[in-house]
């Protein structure tokens, strides 16, 4: 035989293994990108790849996800928003409302930190009032302090006589958007639209307690394992301290590049 008619088979080191747990990272979070699942991989795995590796194993393996529509910017005016410096500095907080499949709805009040990205509380019930949205702030000032400012909307439940008396009372100054504007309030919404996309959209539930449970659970998932890209790929509370390989590749490190 001719030895132009025969070549070497690539060897394949530990691909196999390695798009395994990428199908196991893209099963449990369906609408996370090739980038989410590296960072995935380097957090909880401890596998460095290389992007275009990634890119190339995700193509090859058929994950795909909706393309987002492309995003204009929004005319701001005169407004000019105070930016949080650190933690516990600006907290944000909205309403989301979800439909259960037994009928009715529910609303699900979610406070965040605008500098480290977390989810400091959750609230699910079918009807919140400003003295819910005061038990919750309450509950959170203990555990995490009283930050500076809280921005939201002009909603009924935050711009409450009672509320407004008992932020002012604890030195809590409040920050309000136009009315109509919620890109002027970007960090809860961007968090609403991620719950509402990874866990709102993909679950069905038929009492208040199914989406509690449901919603809790999302929110642990997204403070202490998903990647965050404003936070270099960190999620924004992980649940132990990330070893030295972290923003590097290092001898401790599985490479796969």
């Amino acid at each position: 035989m001719s030895r132009a008619t025969q070549r070497y088979l690539r060897r394949l080191k530990n691909e196999e293994k390695l798009e395994e747990r990428i199908i196991y990272w893209a099963t449990r979070f369906i609408r996370a990108g090739y980038r989410t699942v590296k960072d995935l991989l380097r957090n909880e795995d401890g596998i460095v790849i290389n992007h275009k590796k990634m890119e190339r194993l995700w193509s090859e393996i058929g994950l795909k996800i909706r393309k987002r529509k492309k995003k204009y910017r929004r005319y701001q005016g005169d407004y000019v928003r105070i930016r949080a410096e650190k933690v516990n500095d600006i907290w944000s907080y909205d309403i989301v409302t979800w439909k259960l499949f037994r009928g009715g709805k529910i609303r699900i009040l979610n406070v965040i930190d605008e500098c480290g990205r977390k989810c400091l509380g959750v609230l699910v019930k079918r009807n919140i009032k400003a003295s819910d949205v005061e038990g919750l702030l309450a509950e959170l000032f203990i555990k995490y302090g009283r930050p500076k400012y809280i921005r939201s909307d002009n909603g009924a439940e935050f711009t409450a006589k009672a509320l407004m008396k008992w932020l002012k009372d604890l030195n809590v100054g409040t920050l309000f958007i136009e009315p109509g504007s919620p890109w002027q309030n970007p960090f809860v919404e961007s968090f609403n639209g991620k719950m509402r996309e990874n866990c709102l959209n993909i679950n069905v539930c038929g009492t208040l307690m199914e989406a509690d449970f449901v919603v809790k659970q999302w929110v642990r998932e997204y403070n202490t394992i998903r990647p965050h890209s404003s936070l270099g790929g960190r999620p924004p509370a992980p649940e132990s301290l990330l070893p030295n390989f972290y923003f590097g590749r290092a001898n401790l490190c599985l490479s796969l590049n």
